[in-house]
């Protein structure tokens, strides 16, 4: 059990794991564990919360399983970024997924996700990324990918706030 159970994120705490190719996210959200996993296996609710506000979501491919696999695509403009990999396994709490960027398809991260249901409606997602190596971690991070996260989960509050998830 986490000890920060009275903390509340507004943003999500992205920390690099010291000497580890790890990166590892937290957040907190007003939703039950039910409702995060539903906004991450609906592709059409998917579509609505992921990634930067200058980006437009589209999804490609979508088999939300275990031994699944998933493309999608963001799009700005004339650019598109696409994103790619599997689900080795999904449970009630959990996604295993791997995800690699297109433009770097050889640095394939191994993603966990899961919820920590904290009571009275409110619920802790915790992911953690294995990259390939230290400078991997480090690409990701200097990627921009925390404007993706921070935009992305303040569009899935909204969805929330609206009972729309």
């Amino acid at each position: 059990m986490s000890t920060q159970t009275d903390q509340r994120y507004d943003e999500a705490a992205i920390e690099a794991v010291p000497d580890l190719p790890i990166v590892t996210i937290t957040r907190d959200f007003r939703a039950t564990p039910a409702q995060l996993m539903r906004a991450h296996a609906d592709p059409e609710l998917f579509v609505k919360w992921i990634g930067p506000d200058s980006t437009q979501a589209r999804i490609d491919h979508w088999d939300f399983r275990s031994l699944g696999s998933y493309r999608y695509v963001a799009v700005r403009g004339e650019e598109e970024y696409g994103f790619r990999g599997t689900f080795p396994a999904i449970t009630d709490d959990k996604i295993v997924q791997t995800f690699s960027f297109d433009g770097m398809p050889e640095a394939i991260a191994l993603e966990t996700m899961w919820f920590e249901d904290l009571g009275d409606g409110r619920t802790r997602l915790h992911a953690q990324s294995l990259c390939d190596s230290i400078e991997g971690r480090d690409a990701m991070l200097a990627s921009g990918m925390e404007v993706g996260v921070h935009d992305g989960y303040a569009k899935l509050d909204r969805l929330l706030a609206a009972d729309a998830v």
